[in-house]
């Protein structure tokens, strides 16, 4: 199955969502569509997720949490969540969870290795879409 669109959702929308979907815009070369919201939306970014990202050539200085809708899930061919639990909205609609830490809060030193750990799994998703179909 070709993906086209990935949707990031995670809490606020201010930290782990927002890195993942960074990374995959810049890994992919703009090749999928991506978007991240949260169930909770933040007024704002977390600056230490910004400067941790900027660390890494990813630029997050003009996005802004939003907030997930149900359209949002239907309409993405993978929907990956980072500790909220979207059954309630999801419809049926299937979706793989990412455990990793929470990121609201956290200092820079103490994101890098949740950005790394974001990094290594997107990195991972998409040599799970270039894999050859299976017969």
């Amino acid at each position: 199955m070709a993906i086209n669109s990935v949707l990031f959702v995670c809490v606020s929308n201010a930290g782990r969502s927002q890195m993942a979907a960074g990374f995959l815009t810049q890994l992919s070369g703009g090749s999928i569509a991506v978007e991240s919201a949260g169930t909770e939306p933040a007024d704002a970014l977390n600056p230490a997720v910004i400067a941790a990202m900027l660390e890494e050539g990813v630029d997050l200085r003009d996005e802004e949490p939003k907030a997930v809708s149900p359209d949002m899930l239907w309409q993405a061919d993978k929907v990956i969540t980072l500790g909220v639990d979207l059954r309630p909205l999801s419809g049926g609609v299937r979706f793989d969870d990412w455990d990793l830490p929470e990121s609201g809060g956290l200092q820079l030193a103490e994101l890098r290795p949740i950005r790394d750990a974001i990094k290594a799994r997107v990195l991972t998703l998409l040599a799970e879409f270039n894999a050859p179909a299976a017969a």
